[in-house]
């Protein structure tokens, strides 16, 4: 078994929508409607909108590869890009997706401690990420990884109000 991490780049553009918009349909399509999913994928997976993602130097994407196969990604964001104001001690995690095939590998781990690492390496005091409040496998795992919630925002599915809690881990 070879886990392998990859920091993505403009080449990587149509994979990294592919790759978006196939595990968050895997995330989260049974529990949404097909017109709010649809609404949501153009408008946070369309190329351009991911070209400006991948070209905002406070942010970084990274896939990673389970036996050379690609398997998920994980994108991190800090200073401004962070999508709420946490301040420049926080890296924040805004995306971290596994395909389901690749679940229960601990390759959600394997970035978490890549994102861990990176905020280490810039003196970040925290790091936090958003997780539904309907997701229980990923509360679960982030309570797991020492994660606390320590706030909520909303997060818009189509034209749906939809509860984010703030995970949140303190670094030593």
């Amino acid at each position: 078994m070879t886990i392998q991490i990859n920091q993505c780049n403009l080449e990587d553009l149509r994979t990294l929508q592919e790759i978006s918009i196939e595990t968050f349909n895997e995330t989260f399509k049974e529990q949404n409607s097909p017109e709010n999913m649809a609404a949501y994928l153009e408008r946070a997976f369309n190329l351009n909108q991911l070209e400006k993602e991948l070209s905002n130097s406070s942010s970084q994407f990274f896939f990673v590869y389970f036996n050379n196969e690609l398997a998920g990604y994980i994108k991190v964001n800090i200073d401004d890009a962070q999508s709420e104001e946490m301040g420049d001690e926080s890296l924040e995690v805004e995306r971290i997706y596994i395909k389901s095939k690749f679940q229960k590998h601990g390759l959600g781990k394997v970035l978490l401690n890549k994102a861990i690492e990176m905020a280490t390496e810039r003196n970040k005091k925290k790091i936090w990420l958003g997780v539904w409040e309907k997701n229980e496998n990923a509360l679960a795992f982030y309570k797991r990884l020492g994660f606390v919630q320590t706030g909520a925002h909303s997060f818009f599915m189509g034209d749906e109000e939809q509860t984010d809690f703030i995970m949140t881990k303190i670094l030593n």
